[in-house]
């Protein structure tokens, strides 16, 4: 087993979005990170950059969670060439907004094979190598489109996010004995370029007149600072939850 520092995965790290963020911020945190992401040229030069940036290695996988068996290959290979697996961050996502009663199949089962299928295979087998290592964190970002009665999501989306905190919940369970915890984040409107492509600029000129309470949307490192936290041994006493970063657009209590 790896006697260095906690060793960190994250999924769908190099864009310039959450994933990227909270990569950023597990190294700076003093984390092994190990970068994954779809794209593997972007993957390899984000990793590079960040190793610049930190002053160590930090290592990258070409990495699509909606392929089992490269998910089984990489956590194979992280776990044997770091001696374990300390925390894996759930980020990888995907989304295309169609109306139910108009959305093809394709489009369901890509979301639900990305974001929620895709989520559980990763979690299946880094649970293998905590439980092995005597525990560890895993954190899967959600969203406020659980539960939020809106068209601004899109149905599949919402369902599959839906159930990733239902996953957390039983995950949270069952591994607590093992000394794992098993915790979601569920971001609000989190800004990033992508987002450009899907929604108009009234929609985000809307957002901030109507629902920013703090006067700005969210930025990747509000994310980033709330997966520190869980991954950290500050949050020691907490599994099963499912924690907001939304600026109180979607408080829950």
């Amino acid at each position: 087993m790896s006697t260095g520092p906690p060793v960190a995965l994250v999924t769908a790290a190099a864009g310039a979005g959450i994933g990227a963020a909270v990569a950023r911020r597990l190294a700076h945190d003093g984390l092994d990170v190990v970068v994954t992401d779809a794209h593997e040229r972007r993957c390899h030069l984000f990793a590079e950059a960040l190793a610049d940036e930190v002053g160590r290695e930090v290592s990258a996988h070409q990495l699509d969670v909606a392929d089992h068996d490269q998910v089984r290959e990489v956590m194979s290979e992280v776990t044997a060439a770091k001696g374990g697996l300390g925390v894996l961050v759930n980020n990888a996502g995907w989304s295309r907004i169609e109306p139910v009663a108009e959305m093809s199949l394709g489009t369901w089962q890509r979301c639900l094979d990305v974001d929620l299928t895709g989520t559980f295979v990763c979690m299946r087998y880094a649970l293998e190598a905590m439980i092995a290592g005597g525990g560890g964190s895993i954190i899967n970002i959600s969203s406020i489109a659980a539960w939020e009665m809106s068209t601004e999501h899109g149905a599949a989306y919402s369902a599959a996010k839906a159930g990733v905190l239902a996953l957390t919940r039983v995950a949270a369970a069952e591994n607590a004995v093992h000394g794992v915890r098993v915790n979601a984040v569920a971001p609000g409107l989190i800004y990033n370029d992508f987002l450009r492509r899907i929604y108009p600029q009234e929609f985000f000129d809307s957002y901030l007149a109507d629902k920013a309470f703090l006067g700005r949307i969210g930025r990747p490192d509000d994310v980033a600072s709330m997966v520190s936290f869980l991954a950290s041994d500050e949050a020691g006493y907490i599994t099963g939850e499912v924690l907001t970063v939304s600026g109180g657009v979607s408080a829950r209590g």
